[in-house]
């Protein structure tokens, strides 16, 4: 039996702690918000993020880290993107290199546009670093609902230790070595998915939400191969998998906070109205930067950027979509020429 510690108590941490406690596990949830934590043993629930669903006994809860951590061969970093750096620096004199470090946040740091391994790798570069993404709602795996995903890592005995860990009859694993994709895969579909939010605050139909998904997964993928992924990640379950479960469902927030921008909402007022982490926002602005720095077109991720951040009126960036310079579908994906896309 392993000891996982989980650092991070939200809806998929929770969820996480469920499924791994679940597989025979023992799993340490640590909860930095101390009242938090206290309602979660005095009533076994973590109402705000997962209801009514039971937290077992079984499951540890603490506030105290380096209780959470000891002895645990494997620490999942369950926090938002922008809290992950924190996380990782409150680790560092306190864990040994054999323990594998998961993180399972879609996002990318805001200042310095890295992905989450490359800030891990820059705090604690002796741990492995195995990255966990897919289609996966956290209120879906926490009540058993058949999900997939992937475990990536430039260490493919880790990834296969990882896959062990989590796989069950309701959770399936898959691996792959290209962690760069998946990251990216898991952190940019977070932004088509507020635009598909737009879409339908705005009122338009299937054709337009078809159209920015598709056009959306050719931003993710051009992108993607300019910061080194492998192409084919993207038609996988970090891509379009996690596109299309993003893009549709009101699980999400990213789609739930777009609806509400695109019925005329502000951000300040649909974030005060969601009051979770709404990862697409930030990855905005570190895709619209790091698309500028590498010349990569990505008219979608721009036009919401200054949608998000310079004002621009909603239905002026539909407009300025709809009549782009045009352009051959798949040129650029046959011949890898992803500056004509």
């Amino acid at each position: 039996m392993d000891t996982i510690c989980i650092m991070g108590a939200g809806s998929w941490g929770s969820a996480l702690a469920l499924l791994l406690n679940n597989n025979g596990h023992k799993v340490n949830l640590y909860v930095r918000n101390e009242s938090q934590a206290n309602e979660m043993i005095s009533t076994n629930k973590n109402s705000k993020y997962l209801g009514d669903i039971i937290i077992p006994s079984e499951i540890n809860i603490f506030t105290d880290l380096d209780s959470a951590i000891k002895d645990a061969s494997v620490i999942v970093l369950a926090v938002s993107s922008q809290a992950t750096r924190a996380a990782v620096i409150s680790l560092q004199n306190k864990i040994s290199p054999k323990v594998i470090l998961v993180n399972v946040s879609k996002g990318l740091e805001k200042g310095t546009n890295k992905r989450i391994s490359e800030v891990v790798g820059e705090l604690l570069p002796s741990n492995s670093f195995v990255v966990l993404s897919g289609p996966s709602h956290a209120e879906e795996v926490a009540v058993k609902m058949p999900t997939t995903v992937v475990a990536a890592s430039e260490n493919i005995e880790a990834a296969e230790y990882i896959q062990d860990v989590f796989s069950s009859e309701f959770f399936r694993v898959y691996t792959k070595p290209d962690v760069i994709g998946v990251e990216l895969g898991g952190a940019l579909k977070n932004i088509i998915a507020f635009g598909s939010g737009i879409i339908d605050g705005l009122g338009y139909g299937d054709n337009t939400k078809a159209g920015i998904m598709t056009r959306g997964l050719a931003e993710i993928a051009r992108l993607g191969v300019a910061l080194g992924a492998d192409i084919s990640t993207f038609a996988g379950l970090s891509g379009i998998g996690d596109l299309i479960v993003t893009c549709t469902s009101m699980h999400s927030r990213n789609r739930r906070a777009g609806i509400m921008i695109g019925q005329g909402k502000t951000l300040e007022e649909t974030l005060a109205e969601i009051q979770m982490v709404v990862e697409g926002i930030t990855a905005t602005e570190v895709a619209y930067n790091l698309a500028l720095e590498k010349n990569i077109d990505m008219p979608i991720t721009a036009e919401i950027y200054k949608v998000l951040y310079e004002g621009k009126d909603i239905k002026e960036t539909i407009k300025s979509l709809m009549t782009r310079t045009k352009k051959h579908e798949t040129e650029d994906l046959i011949h890898l020429k992803y500056s004509e896309f």
